[in-house]
């Protein structure tokens, strides 16, 4: 079942691919060949945001309950968004220097998501300052509820301020005023949903590498405590109890 379910992955994301090449130009731009940028850029925007929002969630269920499975979803979410907002990063950039003229431009929104970014970057970071893996998931839990609320401050309310929108360049009513034509309508939510269908093979995948390294480090005795913060029972370590040990 898995095996068609990747497969039928695979054909949507080609699919889209082709689509999105063939669509016509958008005569809007300044390269209207290029505004294709948009069918990669608004979509990872979406995904950061919502992995983002989801580590959070998964966060709080970790300080609720301590399970491994809530620790791997939020590592796992706090991984994706923090690709994915690279990705929004990297791709508005590249489309600010070819559609405005200049790579960087103090846009308001870019610099918000920019914060956005480095927050993340910085949690990331947090992870692998800790050797005991209890306390990097509390570390981590924390921190990551902790950031939520300026991250969606600065994703969703913050760049539709108005002094914001008189400032930015970034259109903030063409999406939901639908003021897209049918094809890059489709070719945007397309790929949306085809990257969010791949960005959730991924998340599953990740969830169980984190699981299974978990679950090593219990049988084998690598990692001194467990998510709360205690050794796994039957494991058993060398003390040294003479200098000559």
């Amino acid at each position: 079942m898995k095996q068609i379910s990747h497969l039928l992955l695979g054909v949507a994301v080609a699919g889209m691919l082709i689509f999105t090449f063939l669509v016509p130009d958008a005569q809007l731009f300044m390269e209207p060949s290029l505004a294709r940028i948009l069918f990669t850029h608004v979509p990872c925007a979406f995904l950061s945001s919502i992995f983002i929002v989801s580590s959070a969630f998964f966060a709080g269920s970790f300080v609720r309950k301590g399970t491994d499975v809530a620790a791997a979803k939020m590592h796992a979410s706090i991984e994706l968004g923090t690709i994915f907002a690279a990705l929004t990063m990297a791709t508005g950039i590249l489309f600010s220097k070819i559609q405005w003229g200049a790579w960087w431009h103090n846009d308001p929104r870019q610099i918000s998501f920019l914060i956005v970014l480095f927050f993340y970057a910085a949690l990331m970071a947090l992870r692998g300052a800790y050797n005991d893996r209890g306390r990097m998931d509390r570390s981590t839990a924390w921190l990551s509820i902790s950031l939520v609320l300026p991250a969606i401050f600065l994703m969703f309310v913050f760049p539709r301020l108005k002094f914001v929108e008189q400032k930015s360049f970034h259109p903030t009513r063409t999406i939901p005023e639908g003021q897209l034509d049918f094809a890059y309508s489709f070719g945007l939510w397309g790929t949306l949903v085809v990257l969010g269908w791949l960005a959730l093979v991924i998340f599953s995948l990740r969830k169980r590498v984190e699981l299974a390294e978990r679950a090593l480090d219990d049988n084998y005795g690598h990692d001194e405590t467990g998510s709360r913060g205690s050794t796994a029972d039957g494991v058993v370590r060398p003390v040294a109890v003479s200098k000559k040990d």
